[in-house]
């Protein structure tokens, strides 16, 4: 498990080749990498909203959620995180649709979970959520994953380094419109989340 996040982190172009040597299915992905990582920023933020509050610090008031909610609003996240992998993956697929050969759905989703990693690990910011904290480790987790995805799409996904520089500037532009939207959703569920999610819920 989690055998990639040393190498990606470290030596990225390297780890690509041992990751595309292996021949993945998304299952395996989702069970021994996505599934995990994706529960980082969750955890972190349910102990973070819990036992301190969202807040800007200073003098500013901290909006704290009691653990029922915060355990709904978790699940949500949770939910939204996995979501967005597979529609980054697809992203990537029908970006990628316009080449000569195009890589399959499966590779798509693969490599669109293991360029998330840094955005998963600075999850870990949440655990004291000051937001201007957050948002720096975002940030700076955006501006790894973008690095991932220029190093690695042109030959994990088969395609030239031409190629390559379209398909990851579209890809990382709607990544940030992803991003934005859960970072949105982030702060309706966490801040709000104790009179939002009860009602959402009973449904």
């Amino acid at each position: 498990m989690l055998t990639h996040v040393w190498g990606l982190l470290t030596h990225p172009k390297v780890e690509w080749k041992e990751i595309d040597r292996e021949h993945e299915s998304v299952r395996h992905l989702y069970a021994h990498h996505v599934l995990i990582l994706a529960a980082i920023p969750v955890v972190c933020a349910f102990i973070g909203t819990t036992q301190v509050g969202w807040g800007f610090g200073g003098d500013h008031p901290f909006i704290k959620l009691d653990l029922f909610s915060a355990l709904l609003a978790g699940i949500a996240f949770y939910i939204a995180i996995l979501a967005a992998v597979v529609a980054v993956g697809h992203v990537i697929r029908g970006m990628a649709k316009r080449f000569r050969k195009p890589p399959s759905s499966r590779r798509c989703v693969i490599f669109a979970g293991y360029i998330a990693t840094p955005m998963f690990l600075s999850g870990i910011a949440a655990v004291y959520p000051l937001v201007w904290l957050c948002l720096l480790a975002g940030i700076v987790g955006l501006c790894l994953s973008a690095y991932l995805l220029y190093l690695g799409i042109p030959y994990f996904l088969g395609i030239s380094s031409e190629e390559g520089f379209i398909v990851s500037s579209t890809t990382l532009a709607v990544g940030v419109l992803i991003l934005e939207a859960l970072l949105s959703v982030t702060v309706i569920l966490w801040g709000y989340g104790e009179v939002l999610l009860p009602w959402l819920f009973r449904f």
